[in-house]
């Protein structure tokens, strides 16, 4: 437990000074980050990370992550981030009848569907510290949101949890946990917008704070259901008491991308 909290404490003063710098720090950190996510999960599935497999799934998930202002070359002026990826996903498909099934479909579709979990989930982090005025605190908010929901569900579930959640999926996860921690996630949120206002009605911040909480404790779930599958207990082993990056940013990068397609950003 005392790793447990060092590792925490630090990790946290180091991406939250990470996210105050910004700008090119900010962007490379990210990207440093989410290509040991991907690097983890793809050796949940046992794929080296320089096989075949592995450098195209790398090669996706930084189309996706990168900012569209890093792609701004002639070749593809004219070609947003989403055709090019989805031409490169006709290609992918395309190499299963080339080399005659040895790449499979089921290879492509975890290529696919692991490139834009982690791709588009750290892209939309960059995309919300990018937003303009309030983009720092709006980063400070939703990780902070995350972080009560997460500790909420764990304490009010130590303490009173008596109904499983899911537990073919996660067998320590309670309803009541799952509850503490929209709770816990309320009053934080509340205290920080308090001091730091964002949204100009408190109907919007509640809505914010419910959908974050509850996607963000979706999104854990998520990541466990993906463990399960591949019958590991951590994503990895970067961060000493708490696994690997993925177990960490799990809820993050699930959460990002429903806020910003319910338009809570702008």
């Amino acid at each position: 437990m005392k790793q447990r909290m060092i590792t925490g404490v630090v990790g946290a003063i180091v991406l939250l000074s990470v996210v105050v710098i910004g700008g090119l720090v900010f962007t490379l950190a990210i990207a440093a980050v989410a290509s040991i996510a991907m690097h983890e999960l793809l050796k949940m599935k046992q794929i080296k990370t320089y096989s075949f497999m592995g450098l195209v799934s790398f090669l996706f998930m930084w189309i996706l992550l990168v900012p569209e202002a890093w792609m701004d070359i002639p070749l593809l002026q004219h070609v947003s981030k989403v055709e090019l990826f989805l031409m490169m996903i006709l290609l992918l498909l395309a190499l299963t009848v080339v080399t005659k099934n040895t790449f499979t479909f089921d290879e492509a579709g975890f290529v696919i569907l692991s490139s834009v979990y982690i791709g588009y989930g750290f892209y939309h982090l960059l995309l919300t510290r990018n937003v303009e005025e309030n983009g720092l605190v709006l980063v400070f908010l939703v990780l902070f949101i995350i972080w009560a929901a997460d500790s909420g569900a764990f304490f009010v579930g130590k303490k009173w949890g008596k109904h499983k959640l899911w537990p073919e999926i996660s067998p320590k996860k309670t309803v009541e946990g799952f509850a503490g921690g929209i709770i816990a996630a309320g009053v934080i949120g509340a205290v920080f917008h308090h001091f730091f206002p964002v949204f100009s009605s408190w109907m919007v911040l509640a809505g914010f704070i419910v959908v974050t909480s509850v996607f963000g404790q979706l999104g854990d779930l998520v990541e466990s259901a993906l463990k399960r599958h591949y019958a590991v207990k951590d994503s990895g082993k970067v961060l000493p008491g708490h696994g690997g990056i993925l177990d960490r940013f799990d809820s993050l990068i699930f959460v990002l991308p429903v806020l910003h397609f319910l338009h809570f950003f702008g």
